[in-house]
Parts: structure tokens; sequence; C-alpha cells
């Protein structure tokens, strides 16, 4: 994680949804460093006023139709330990050791003096969890932030379609998907609205992103 892109560095002490809000539109996004800690970088999001479902997104949603999404809020008073079991064996799977601990996961979902976020999006199959997702909500915005399940499922694109078509049924602005900074990160890029921060203002041009990230 020590390649993350940042422009700037901030601590944020007012945690009101205006304030949020505005940070996140001049590209900053909360972290899991510290309480307060924020990050500008290219941040992704979905404008949801040009969004809508493409066959794509809804051939995703159909193979998670037994799926069920409940949102809980953090921090999280029925907490067990196999929440961040399955944290810790995601990242540690598919990023290498240390870089994601159980101890972080944790905290993220219990500890409100050391997390910057506010709800636990819950995915369950068959009655049994399959997924989490860390997020922070607003009147305005979702932030898709800290995604975790059994790799075994398959189900990264499923949770995260489901999210936002949530975002857009609760008439929010953006979903925020994270940075833009490795090539992997176009599959980010598979839903109408997406736009990227280049350091000053949002931008539309897919191509010239990914021109970017191969570089």
């Amino acid at each position: 994680m020590s390649s993350y892109l940042t422009w700037d560095r901030i601590k944020n002490t007012d945690f009101s949804e205006t304030k949020i809000n505005s940070l996140y539109n001049e590209g900053y996004l909360f972290t899991r460093i510290g309480k307060g800690i924020m990050d500008q970088t290219r941040s992704a999001r979905i404008d949801l006023n040009k969004f809508n479902l493409s066959s794509e997104n809804k051939r995703i949603l159909k193979k998670m139709e037994n799926a069920r999404m409940e949102i809980k809020p953090i921090p999280l008073l029925d907490y067990e330990w196999s929440v961040h079991k399955m944290g810790k064996d995601f990242y540690e799977k598919k990023f290498g050791p240390e870089i994601f601990s159980a101890q972080k996961i944790k905290e993220l979902i219990t500890d409100k003096e050391k997390s910057n976020f506010n709800r636990l999006f819950v995915f369950s199959i068959n009655d049994k969890p399959a997924g989490y997702c860390i997020t922070l909500e607003t009147d305005e915005i979702l932030h898709y932030s800290y995604p975790f399940y059994q790799l075994s499922l398959h189900i990264g694109m499923g949770m995260m379609t489901k999210a936002v078509a949530w975002a857009k049924e609760k008439n929010k602005k953006y979903v925020y998907l994270g940075s833009a900074q490795r090539p992997t990160d176009v599959y980010k890029f598979q839903f109408e609205g997406m736009e990227w921060f280049d350091g000053k203002q949002w931008m539309n041009d897919i191509k010239k992103l990914k021109e970017i990230l191969k570089n």
C-alpha cells in the first residue's frame, strides 16, 4: 500500500455531512489510517444522475438474486470474530500479507473513535455470511470503501453493483469507489456516469484515464 497515490493529506475535524460532501467533491477520501485522515487522490465516482443499469449490470444482479443485502450501523454492536477473519483472509490472498490486519478491520467496524465509516453492508447467501463492505454514507454520497468476501463465491462485482443500485434508489448524488491508480482499477468503470478526479477537476474521459493507468 506504500504506492498509494496521494496528492495531499489532511486531518478533517468537521464531520458534518455538508463538510464531508464538499471534501469528497474536492477529491479527498476518508482512509483507514486514523480518525479524520483524508487523502486527496485520483478518486473515482459514479454520477448517479447519469447512471442507469446496463445490460451487463443487470446480468450481474441476476446472478445475485439469491444474495441478501443488509445495511447495519457502525459501530456494529453484534460484531463477531468471523467478520475480521473473512476480511484478513480476503486481503491476504488477494493482495498479500500485512496489507489489512484483522485488528484494523475490527477497529473500523466497532470503534467510532478510530473509524471514519458509519455503515456495514452485509451480504448473505442462504442465510450464511458471504461478504461485507465497510462504507460511509451521507445524505448525498455512498463511499463503497473496503469490500471483502469469500473468494470462492466470486461476488465482488455483484456486491458493488447491488450497492450502487441501492444508492440510486435512495436518491444519492454520487457513489465513490476509491481511487484509480493501477491498470486493474478499470473494473470500477463498468458503470454509466463514471468520472475521475485529475487533481483539479472531475473528468469523464475514460480513454484518457486508461492511458494514464497503463503508464
